[in-house]
């Protein structure tokens, strides 16, 4: 199948086209699709890399399986067959990277669990030694475990850059309750998820979860789970604290994006073959390694 850019459907209407996923309007339920788009820097690049919404969407089935007992999610069915007026070239298209869904109330907070000190948090740490408000203690390097996982709750943005906000303001925004309860479910799922990466020889350093009330008022999982977008995986055996590690993300792409002169504003310059071809590997080895099947 050819790299999928774009999404449209002739009987569905389009609800939200994001970075990654287009998300349609079946009815009773939603039709969530991972595109082979590919963003750096928030912005979303001119050229798809293959099969990466299929990795994507395999990685989330997993790990939704595996973390039920936990939360509910929002997944009903991957078969794209029993969607009605669906052209062949379409039920084509969307095959093995789409996900049919619960409709939900998101909560416009995003729940990021930080195990180790990297990116944002750790440019936070190193100027004040906190990460989201929370003290930290001192001597800690990029790359370091933390002394426990912490909940470091975000906005979420349309367009631009995630600002992460302290636990006061997601209770302002969510009331106490409800963020009590996101922290604690959030906290589990990482602990669980890093525990079972650790197996397969990864590190689960950082992840983002989002949450959902349904038609019933309970509140779920959504979005995608634990993948290489959402999450910063690192190799267990080449672990060093105080330096960058090893990402099975994107993180070919921004490294050549940094040696070109562009501004990180769009239109983003065009992507090598050899750039395209080294990201695709990367979030294949990362299918390998969390689920275990080509």
């Amino acid at each position: 199948m050819p790299p999928v850019l774009s999404t449209s459907l002739s009987q569905y209407p389009l609800l939200r086209r994001g970075k990654v996923r287009d998300l349609f309007d079946l009815g009773d339920h939603l039709l969530m699709v991972a595109s082979d788009r590919i963003s750096a820097f928030d912005v979303v690049m001119g050229e798809p890399i293959p099969e990466k919404g299929r990795i994507l969407t395999q990685i989330s089935l997993y790990w939704f399986d595996i973390l039920s007992d936990i939360i509910p999610h929002h997944l009903v069915s991957t078969n794209v067959g029993s969607i009605p007026h669906l052209t062949p070239e379409e039920q084509d298209m969307l095959e093995g990277r789409s996900m049919i869904v619960k409709k939900t109330t998101p909560l416009t907070v995003e729940c990021v669990v930080r195990g180790y000190l990297a990116g944002s948090g750790w440019k936070e740490y190193h100027a004040s030694r906190t990460v989201c408000g929370i003290p930290l203690p001192d001597g800690l390097v990029v790359s370091s475990q933390l002394p426990e996982p912490l909940f470091t709750p975000s906005t979420k943005a349309e367009e631009g850059h995630d600002e992460n906000i302290t636990f006061a303001q997601c209770e302002d925004i969510l009331g106490a309750d409800l963020a009590e309860r996101v922290r604690s479910i959030s906290l589990a799922l990482y602990t669980r998820a890093r525990e079972i990466a650790a197996g397969k020889g990864l590190i689960l350093a950082d992840t983002k979860f989002e949450f959902g009330i349904d038609a019933n008022g309970d509140l779920i999982l959504i979005d995608e789970a634990l993948t290489p977008d959402s999450s910063r995986y690192w190799l267990a055996e080449s672990y060093q604290p105080g330096i960058a590690q090893e990402n099975f993300d994107k993180q070919v792409l921004r490294d050549w994006l940094e040696t070109t002169s562009w501004n990180k504003q769009p239109p983003p310059p065009a992507l090598p073959d050899a750039v395209i071809s080294a990201t695709q590997l990367k979030y294949t080895e990362a299918l390998h390694r969390i689920v275990g099947t080509p």
